[in-house]
């Protein structure tokens, strides 16, 4: 569904850094299908708490959040980073487009920002740069999920890790992006069904924070160069 260009957005920024946040609204501003939106801006985690808490109150909405991961901390709701803020936006706003952009891309700290906040846009900072951010954007007004070249490296790594990633591993998910059906795998490779199907449920518990069906987990691992 194309959005009407004269839809009044609201788009929260929140970054400890106020050059990041007056070069993310310039950008975001210069988009034709933000003329008419509505930039909150916050620079800690309680300016951002209550930007938040005042727009639920009054039953306003936020479209788009950019959250910094490390900001300083609001204590007394505790609520002590990026991620706090995220997990409070999608309680209070499932619809909104949550963008968590961080200096930080290790893989750790990746994998848990994924499996708890599972955010629409995942940007390591290193990553972008004025011309690259607008595009970034589009992508993910048009719903797309953008994670950047950083991040999705680290998931990988991560990935393999996590399950002693092997040829077989790779060689199942080739097959079934190939279209082979699971049962024929053993004529593939050289596992028992009993044996692809554990790995299989490995696989896309790694890649997938819900069930979902062999094509979305191909597809997963084909954003993650996995295969």
């Amino acid at each position: 569904m194309i959005e009407n260009l004269t839809t009044k957005r609201n788009i929260l920024i929140v970054d400890d850094h106020p050059i990041n946040v007056d070069s993310y609204k310039t950008l975001l501003s210069n988009i034709e299908s933000n003329r008419h939106a509505d930039f909150l801006l916050a620079f800690d985690c309680k300016e951002a708490y209550d930007i938040i808490k005042g727009r639920k109150n009054n039953e306003a909405l936020i479209d788009f959040a950019f959250i910094d991961i490390n900001l300083p901390s609001y204590e007394e709701k505790k609520i002590f980073s990026g991620s706090d803020l995220a997990l409070m936006i999608k309680d209070f706003f499932p619809e909104c487009r949550i963008i968590i952009i961080s200096m930080h891309k290790e893989p750790l700290w990746v994998n848990q920002i994924y499996k708890s906040v599972n955010p629409q846009g995942f940007i390591a900072k290193s990553d972008i740069d004025y011309k690259s951010f607008p595009l970034i954007f589009q992508s993910i007004e048009k719903n797309e999920t953008y994670y950047s070249s950083s991040i999705k490296e680290s998931q990988r790594v991560m990935i393999q890790k996590n399950i002693n990633w092997d040829d077989n591993d790779s060689k199942i998910l080739q097959y079934l992006a190939d279209g082979i059906k699971t049962i024929q795998l053993p004529n593939f490779v050289p596992l028992s069904l009993s044996a692809i199907e554990k790995r299989k449920a490995n696989i896309k518990k790694q890649l997938m924070l819900n069930s979902g069906s062999d094509k979305e987990m191909v597809d997963i691992a084909k954003k993650l160069g996995l295969l």
